[in-house]
């Protein structure tokens, strides 16, 4: 399937300098393009390519500065990565829509479900009693939709995903395939004789709209209300959310990331890879927590970068390591610092008895 500079400058509202019947069929990074292929240029190292690529067609920001002639077709907009996201998300809607409509042999839905329009159900998922699913959804094979749960229009979930009894998934949610929802959280009472007895976990999960979440990520169950995802939240992979852990709007979390139970996720938030969260705290808006950190204590103020375990304020972390970095030095010095104090030490000594003979 080919595209002309026109069309793509059309459907993202840039501006081209070239060839406007330029034509690509695929997409490449910059390094890679060939002939006949589309590519960016969002990130300042990357804009040595711009003179040697072989691409047909590029997006690059407005404020991009040519020194010299260029071979491609270029097509200015005011955010080239944004514009280049964009379209291979329409790229992706056109090679990935199938079409499948319809319940697959071997699927199994409930007689009480309620079924929208435009469905797709595939083959060895099951659908329990009183589930509700909206418009356009598509359950590819395998999935587990245990009973009263609701998914709501244009939602996504790929092979093998399972959503436990009660939980509650929103419109435009994309949920990769091995993820649950709603499994039990991790609640043990101890015991007199060192055994633990089983909290039940009778909440639910919800999850808001336009959320995606990676593969084989966990969202357990609350023990009592609902663990809650709120609208436009992005899970990589292999993440474990705990039982009453609230995370808010457009925070985005990194792969290996486990939050302990009852912890609230301001808005906005940045979690890197690997981080651990202890339970029972909040985070303020718009924090940023660096790999691997471990957060043990709430975060009051909005917009603060942490980093290392135990976490805490990034530009300390930095000085701090900066001064790590010179401590064989330092020893040195207070070394020398040490045998100049005994020195003069000695001498003043010296000089107390001459005065007092």
């Amino acid at each position: 399937m080919q595209f002309t500079a026109l069309q793509i400058a059309t459907l993202i509202q840039g501006k081209i300098e070239g060839d406007p019947d330029a034509k690509v069929s695929t997409v490449a990074k910059i390094e890679e393009a060939g002939e006949g292929t589309l590519s960016f240029i969002a990130n300042p190292k990357y804009e040595e390519y711009l003179y040697s690529t072989n691409a047909s067609i590029l997006i690059v920001n407005d404020s991009l500065e040519i020194t010299e002639k260029v071979k491609p077709t270029l097509i200015r907009v005011k955010d080239a990565y944004s514009g280049f996201a964009f379209l291979l998300e329409k790229y992706n809607e056109i090679i990935s829509n199938t079409g499948k409509v319809g319940i697959e042999e071997h699927a199994h839905v409930s007689k009480t479900a309620t079924i929208g329009n435009n469905v797709y159900i595939g083959a060895f998922s099951y659908v329990g009693d009183n589930a509700i699913i909206g418009n356009n959804v598509k359950i590819y094979p395998g999935c587990y939709i245990g009973d009263n749960v609701v998914i709501k229009d244009d939602t996504k979930l790929f092979a093998g995903v399972k959503i436990y009894d009660g939980c509650a998934i929103g419109n435009r949610v994309i949920i990769h395939s091995g993820t649950v929802v709603g499994g039990d959280g991790f609640g043990f009472a101890p015991q007199n004789d060192g055994t633990y007895r089983k909290v039940p976990q009778i909440g639910n999960v919800i999850i808001e709209d336009d959320v995606e979440i990676g593969a084989n990520t966990t969202i357990d169950r609350a023990t009592m209300g609902s663990t809650i995802i709120k609208k436009g939240v992005k899970l990589d992979n292999l993440i474990q959310i705990a039982h009453n852990v609230e995370i808010g709007e457009n925070t985005v979390i990194a792969a290996q990331t486990g939050i302990s139970g009852s912890t609230k996720v301001g808005k906005n938030c940045i979690v890197g890879g690997q981080v651990g969260i202890v339970g029972h705290i909040q985070i303020a808006d718009g924090t940023r927590i660096n790999a691997q950190s471990g957060l043990s204590k709430t975060v009051a103020e909005p917009n603060t970068a942490l980093t290392g375990s135990p976490a805490y304020d990034y530009k300390s972390s930095l000085k701090s390591q900066a001064i790590f970095r010179n401590l064989p030095e330092l020893q040195q010095r207070l070394f020398k610092l040490e045998e100049m104090v005994a020195e003069l030490t000695s001498l003043l000594n010296k000089q107390h008895v001459k005065e007092n003979q």
